[in-house]
C-alpha cells in the first residue's frame, strides 16, 4: 500500500468514531424523551434497544421477542452497535409515540395490553399483533370483527376434573347471551357446561398448569369457585380466545352497567389473583393437625379459597374478607400450641365469627399474604360485597 493510501486510511478513521459517537448520543438523548423513555410494547423504563425498522425503541426481553420477526424487525443495542446515519435519522422521524399512532391507532378497549410481568406468550402475541399481523392499524378488520362476533368458536385442551389428562373440548363464547359453552365432542348438540359471563374471569397460569400457554377460566356455580384449565399449542389461537373472552365480558359489563366509563369497567374485565399458594391450616378448635392447601385470594369478590391442590376444579372451602370497621383483621402469630405444623410462619386471620390460624413456610411468603390480607381489609365494601357476604362459605377443614 502506497504511503498516501496508508494516510488516507488513517484519516477516515477519526471522522468515523466521531460519527459513531455522535450518532449513539442522539440515540442516547432520543430515548431520554417523553414516550421514547419506556419501551413501546412493555412499558418498562429506560429502553435500551431499538428496532432499527419500524422506528420503536424497547426493552431487552422485547428485542429478543422482536428478532423472531426477522421479516418485520431488525434490532440494535442503541449503546453497543454501531449505527448509520439514516438509521438514526428515522429513528429521529419515528418514535415511540409516532409509531403507536400507526401501530395502535385502533386497539379495542377490551384488548389486554401486557406489562413486563405477563407471560412470555401474552407479550409475544402483543408483538406480534402490532407488527407482524397490523390488527391494529385499520388496513384490515378481520381479527377486530372476529373479536366482536356474536359467536367465537376455538378448540383447546382442557383438564379432565378427575385426573391429569388434557383432553380435545371445543369452546363457544356467545355475545347474545353472554355465556360460554363448551363441548365434549365436535357434533355434540348439548354442552357439558354453560357458563354465565357474569362472574367469568380468565388468567394466564401457564407456571400452574405446566404449559408456556396454559390459562386458568373461573366461575361460581352454586356459590362455589369451578376452574377450567386450558391450553393451546398455538399462541395466537389461546391469546385470541383470552382476547375474546375479554370483549365478551366487556359487552356484558357494558349492558350491566351502561352509565360507567370503558376506564370504569376495562379492570372488571379480567383479574389477577393477590396471592396464592401453599399455606398450612388447622381446624375451627386450633386443635386440629395441620394440612397443607392451595390458597387463592382474590380482590375483586374478596374471598380466601381454598383447594386441596393447584389444579383442583373445585374449592374445598371460602372465607369473605370484610373491613376493619366489620371485626376483619389479620396479625402474625406463634406456633407454639399448635398440633402437627411443620411450618412455623404463623398467620391470625380475625372474622366476627371465627378465628383462623395459617402457617407458611417461609418468612416472605408470611409477608406476602399479610400485605395481601391487609389490602383487602383496606378496601372499602360496596354495595355487591354486602350481598356476598351473607353468602360465603366457611372452611371446611
Amino acid at each position: 500500500m502506497s504511503a498516501s493510501a496508508q494516510h488516507s486510511d488513517r484519516s477516515k478513521l477519526p471522522s468515523s468514531m466521531a460519527n459513531l459517537e455522535r450518532n449513539n448520543k442522539i440515540l442516547l438523548d432520543l430515548v431520554r424523551q417523553p414516550g421514547n423513555n419506556l419501551c413501546a410494547d412493555c412499558g418498562v423504563p429506560e429502553p435500551d434497544w431499538a428496532s432499527y425498522t419500524l422506528g420503536v425503541f424497547v426493552c431487552l426481553n422485547c428485542s429478543g421477542m422482536h428478532r423472531n420477526l426477522p421479516a418485520v424487525s431488525k434490532v440494535k443495542s442503541i449503546r453497543l452497535d454501531h449505527w448509520d446515519d439514516s438509521l438514526v435519522e428515522f429513528m429521529q422521524e419515528r418514535g415511540n409515540s409516532a409509531a403507536k399512532a400507526i401501530f395502535e391507532k385502533c386497539v379495542p378497549a377490551f384488548f389486554y395490553r401486557p406489562q413486563q410481568k405477563d407471560c412470555v406468550v401474552l407479550r409475544d402475541q402483543w408483538i406480534r399483533a402490532k407488527y407482524e399481523r397490523r390488527e391494529f392499524t385499520e388496513e384490515d378488520n378481520y381479527f377486530l370483527q372476529a373479536y366482536n362476533s356474536d359467536l367465537f368458536e376455538s378448540t383447546l385442551w382442557k383438564k379432565g376434573k378427575d385426573n391429569k389428562q388434557f383432553l380435545k373440548r371445543i369452546f363457544l363464547l356467545s355475545r347474545k347471551d353472554f355465556t360460554l359453552r363448551y363441548f365434549i365432542k365436535e357434533d355434540s348438540k348439548v354442552p357439558k357446561a354453560v357458563i354465565s359471563m357474569k362472574n367469568l374471569n380468565a388468567v394466564f397460569q401457564p407456571e400452574k398448569i405446566g404449559h408456556a400457554h396454559g390459562l386458568q377460566i373461573s366461575y361460581l356455580e352454586d356459590e362455589r369457585m369451578r376452574n377450567l384449565f386450558v391450553y393451546h399449542t398455538n399462541g395466537q389461537t389461546v391469546v385470541s380466545f383470552f382476547n375474546a373472552i375479554r370483549a365478551t365480558r366487556f359487552a356484558y359489563l357494558l349492558k350491566k352497567h351502561p352509565t360507567l366509563r370503558d376506564n370504569d369497567l376495562i379492570p372488571q374485565i379480567t383479574t389477577l389473583c393477590l396471592k396464592e399458594g401453599y399455606m398450612e391450616k388447622t381446624g375451627p378448635t386450633q386443635r386440629e393437625p395441620f394440612k397443607k392447601r392451595w390458597f387463592t385470594l382474590c380482590s375483586m369478590n374478596r374471598k380466601l379459597l381454598y383447594f386441596k391442590s393447584p389444579l383442583d376444579a373445585t374449592e374445598l372451602g371460602a372465607v369473605f374478607i370484610g373491613t376493619e370497621d366489620h371485626g376483619y383483621s389479620v396479625s402474625e402469630s406463634s406456633s407454639r400450641g399448635m398440633r402437627g405444623g411443620r411450618w412455623h410462619r404463623g398467620i391470625t386471620f380475625e372474622t366476627p365469627g371465627r378465628q383462623f390460624v395459617f402457617m407458611c413456610e417461609q418468612e416472605q411468603d408470611q409477608k406476602e399474604w399479610m400485605e395481601a390480607f391487609r389490602k383487602v381489609i383496606s378496601q372499602p365494601m360496596t354495595p355487591e360485597d354486602y350481598a356476598n357476604c351473607k353468602t360465603h362459605v366457611i372452611f371446611k377443614h
